[in-house]
């Protein structure tokens, strides 16, 4: 928050004080719409009291100054006496907040100033000077990251990355990329009513994840062989032409089974990479791309997509320990194209329950996995499947469950070995009991 390309014309003393008084800005990348600055700082952060979750703020290098972000960060987290602190406390919030991710700027080398590795690099240095550690709050600042296979960009910041004491001046370098196709023409390709070539285009497209995280992490191990800089994918997910009939450049669209699957192999690329990506964030949560809710425009319904399912199923891994997972899959075929037929991740938590997700992305036949399972004595199976008939089945608001998960009963213990009859076009979840 406040966003991505918008945040590097935001400003955020626009966004407090009593909201009749706040000043309007155009917000110029999407719909050309008038923002009216009603949700600022403090509607930022009683939100993410109320979701329970972390707040990233994405500070201005565009268009402010050093000293705008300076004042940002002593408002939101000093608890002494100071011109931000007592602004704070005079719009109604006594104590600061507590933030840990901070951002400075966003795609820099786009719509955050069209500016060259070189230069940003030294504004970064600039910048991150000033968002200081106030009151006790540690903040981890991420620097603007490379667009897909920029490797110079990651060059460059990692080479110039450390400051005078030899310590890096970032924690997290952020890596945006979008699966995506465009036709001849420069338009997408639409998030419904596709064939089997598209769904194997898109599929195709996301497992390139694999490679921007393995070489980005390659450059960076030349500067950092100790990881200390975490590669912060803040910015993934599908992107498809907008539904007819709804805003330009509002980037509703809908979402469908294979979505699910994009979802599921990116969380899959993420796990088997987490000793560099620390952090990945889907782009948008409601309305927007590759989105978990819909809601309904002028109506009171919303629905939990099929992304939104994935997300469910595969929150068992989140704070978990990765467990080492040799896949051997053939190959699903379309064209003269292959790619895997088959993703796997695994993981432990601290209770000690092991919890394996697999995708199947072939959409017509089913494949089945068997397991050697070592170090456990597994005695139950049980999970859960997020599949449907058909390649593009999506939920709707007249019927919002048409695409769920269901009881998957095709997993079988017998000593050591597990075996899974996998669906086509298909995302298990299991949990095994020992």
């Amino acid at each position: 928050w406040p966003g991505g390309c918008f945040a590097d014309e935001y400003h955020w003393m626009d966004g407090i004080g009593p909201k009749a008084q706040r000043p309007t800005m155009i917000n110029t990348h999407w719909g050309g719409v008038t923002e009216d600055n009603s949700f600022g700082t403090h509607e930022f952060f009683d939100l993410c009291a109320q979701l329970d979750c972390e707040p990233y703020v994405c500070g201005n290098v565009g268009s402010g100054t050093v000293q705008e972000m300076q004042q940002w960060v002593e408002y939101i987290t000093f608890d002494g006496v100071s011109p931000m602190a007592d602004l704070r406390r005079q719009n109604g919030r006594a104590e600061p907040w507590r933030i840990q991710y901070w951002g400075v700027g966003n795609e820099n080398w786009g719509c955050g100033g069209n500016m060259r590795p070189e230069y940003y690099a030294d504004e970064y240095r600039r910048y991150q000077t000033y968002v200081r550690n106030l009151g006790g709050n540690e903040i981890y600042k991420i620097a603007c990251g490379p667009s897909v296979d920029d490797y110079h960009w990651t060059d460059v910041l990692m080479s110039r990355g450390r400051g005078r004491r030899g310590n890096f001046l970032m924690h997290g370098l952020a890596l945006h990329y979008y699966t995506r196709i465009r036709r001849e023409d420069g338009t997408l390709i639409a998030a419904t009513g596709f064939g089997e070539d598209e769904w194997f285009a898109i599929l195709q497209k996301a497992l390139y994840m694999d490679e921007l995280i393995q070489r980005h992490s390659t450059i960076m191990d030349r500067y950092d062989p100790e990881r200390e800089v975490g590669l912060i994918v803040d910015e993934w997910g599908t992107w498809y032409a907008e539904e007819p009939g709804t805003r330009a450049r509002f980037l509703y669209q809908q979402n469908t089974l294979r979505d699910a699957l994009v979802a599921a192999l990116h969380f899959d690329i993420f796990h088997r990479h987490c000793d560099r990506v620390r952090m990945a964030n889907i782009a948008q949560t409601i309305n927007v791309l590759q989105a978990m809710i819909l809601t309904e425009d002028g109506g009171d319904r919303m629905l939990l997509t099929p992304t939104y399912h994935v997300f469910e199923m595969y929150k068992v891994h989140q704070d978990a320990t990765l467990l080492p997972l040799d896949l051997q899959t053939d190959d699903y075929s379309f064209g003269n194209e292959t790619m895997p037929a088959v993703s796997a991740t695994a993981s432990r938590n601290g209770h000690g329950q092991i919890h394996l997700s697999l995708s199947n992305v072939d959409p017509h036949a089913g494949r089945t996995v068997t397991c050697t399972l070592r170090g456990i004595s597994a005695t139950d199976v049980n999970g859960r499947i997020l599949t449907a008939d058909a390649l593009d089945a999506h939920n709707t608001f007249d019927e919002p469950a048409l695409v769920q998960p269901a009881a998957f009963n095709g997993a079988t213990l017998n000593g050591d070995q597990l075996t899974i009859q996998l669906p086509a076009k298909s995302v298990v979840t299991l949990e095994i009991g020992s």
